[in-house]
């Protein structure tokens, strides 16, 4: 006769956690894309089809204030993601991997240099910039390595396609990026960075979604 094992109510509290932990990371990325609607409205003028998402919050910008204010829940929210995914890499060490480059992803995102509003001459923020910017890629396309080698067949083509993704938006929003400091047109760098961003908040939703599966998975009253 079957019977039904029971799950112990401690237990079950540890997996509650775990999946408001990984939930997290679905929540981050919402709120991110939330906070690049709501923070344009404030700024008079600005364009999110020509103008990059560091406007918002360079030296001199209306909006600075706010976004640095409100942006740093989505920090907290992707670090908090983070643990989760640290949690779910029992035994699987390019996961712990991703949780890791994720914790260090959030540590230079305390502080980012900014930028100047276009037509001021460039100082050394301005460059260190550009240096925060190439790193938190890096740590981006790492994560998104590492992820892949990390889940299923699927995941790992989707990440596959989606780094691809990335490299591509990133030259086109590349090729623009230097007519901000000369204050020359930049056409389409609005549209081609917040592509390439969404195309990272949208693997780290797959990403939460797959360990969350897994979880469930992994944790479904079994009969013995």
């Amino acid at each position: 006769m079957l019977t039904t094992h029971v799950v112990p109510t401690r237990f079950s509290e540890k997996v509650v956690l775990k999946i408001i932990l990984l939930a997290s990371g679905i929540l981050s990325s919402l709120y991110y894309v939330f906070i690049n609607i709501i923070v344009p409205m404030r700024f008079e003028g600005y364009s999110l089809v020509t103008q990059t998402v560091s406007e918002l919050s360079a030296i001199g910008a209306p909006t600075r204030p706010l976004w640095v204010a409100i942006a740093t829940l989505y920090i907290l929210l992707f670090a908090v993601f983070g643990w989760g995914v640290w949690q779910s890499s029992a035994g699987n060490r390019p996961l712990r991997m991703v949780a890791r480059l994720i914790f260090a992803y959030c540590v230079i995102n305390i502080y980012w240099p900014p930028m100047h509003l276009r037509g001021t001459e460039p100082s050394l923020t301005d460059t260190l910039h550009i240096v925060w910017s190439a790193i938190a890629v890096l740590f981006m396309m790492a994560m998104m390595g590492f992820g892949a080698a990390a889940l299923g067949k699927r995941f790992r083509i989707f990440t596959i396609a989606s780094i691809a993704l990335h490299v591509v938006f990133g030259i086109l929003t590349g090729i623009e990026a230097p007519n901000i400091a000369t204050n020359l047109p930049t056409p389409l760098i609005g549209v081609w960075e917040r592509i390439n961003i969404g195309i990272f908040m949208l693997w780290v939703i797959v990403l939460a979604i797959a360990l969350l599966r897994k979880e469930n998975r992994s944790h479904m009253t079994c009969p013995v």
